[in-house]
């Protein structure tokens, strides 16, 4: 009886394409609890947004001029990340506002040009809601050198970028240089992004960069505890939502995301006792 009840309970792993997208979750969940972190400290919850729905412009410019659309993707997607780190430099506007006007600037700008095309549709749908169950040995390798990318890249600035989070002045006093930190983060984040949603699509992306990070920070009064906490959330929520998503026969990204949430609202409980003590 036992046996049977570990063979049902592990079924969902016997599927090849089951076993591929787990293993492209446990890398890429890492990769986004790390840089999620960031972006919560640095309040990009908006930014993260605006660079995912790029890819719409990304992919209809691709189109238009004859070009790869995954290359224009990821080369408008981080033109758009650079004028927003540029503007918000010199600009008195808040950060939510200089991006909620490229936000619309975006999105409309694509909506245009595929009006003007015509009735093409081809890769927006991808886009939107990805496809993690049809990653390939070269998608993983993908996903596993972009990990190893951001560790490689936390390893550099983790420090600098906590600092300059905490008070840009004391970062001046260190040496840092802000804008070049600043500048790279939003560069490496819209990289993530911009490559991550080829295989989940955009809403799951943009979830898996935000909820764990904004669980991690409630369990953990630590940066590094925070860092840590957003990790586990993002792995064990990829883990728990893909089994789901095979039980439940549902989509695959929506229900790793109502895993995570569920996590985030468990956190909750621990932010109300740490505001306690």
């Amino acid at each position: 009886m036992i046996i049977l009840l570990d063979i049902s309970i592990f079924s969902w792993l016997e599927p090849p394409f089951m076993m591929r997208a787990l293993f492209a979750l446990l890398l890429l969940a890492p990769t986004c609890g790390i840089l999620g972190v960031h972006v919560i400290s640095r309040k990009m919850s908006f930014f993260t947004n605006t660079i995912s729905h790029s890819t719409f412009t990304g992919i209809a410019l691709g189109l238009l001029l004859g070009i790869s659309t995954e290359w224009s993707t990821v080369i408008f997607g981080v033109l758009i990340a650079i004028l927003i780190i540029n503007l918000v430099g010199k600009s008195n506007l808040s950060v939510d506002t200089i991006t909620g006007v490229l936000f619309s600037a975006v999105v409309s700008l694509g909506i245009v040009i595929v009006s003007a095309m015509g009735s093409v549709t081809e890769g927006f749908e991808s886009a939107l809601y990805g496809d993690i169950l049809s990653v390939d040995k070269i998608d993983i390798i993908v996903i596993g050198t972009l990990l190893v990318a951001t560790l490689v890249f936390e390893l550099m600035g983790f420090n600098k970028l906590i600092i300059i989070a905490i008070n840009e002045q004391m970062a001046r006093a260190h040496g840092i240089n802000i804008k070049l930190w600043e500048t790279l983060l939003g560069i490496w984040v819209a990289v993530v992004i911009l490559i991550g949603l080829r295989f989940v699509g955009l809403i799951l992306i943009t979830a898996m960069l935000i909820v764990p990070a904004a669980a991690g920070k409630n369990f953990s009064k630590s940066v590094g505890g925070a860092v840590g906490w957003s990790v586990i959330v993002a792995i064990v929520s990829s883990i728990t939502g893909l089994a789901g998503s095979y039980f439940l026969n549902s989509a695959t990204g929506p229900t790793v995301i109502l895993a995570a949430t569920l996590f985030f609202m468990v956190s909750l409980i621990f932010s109300k006792k740490y505001s306690k003590l």
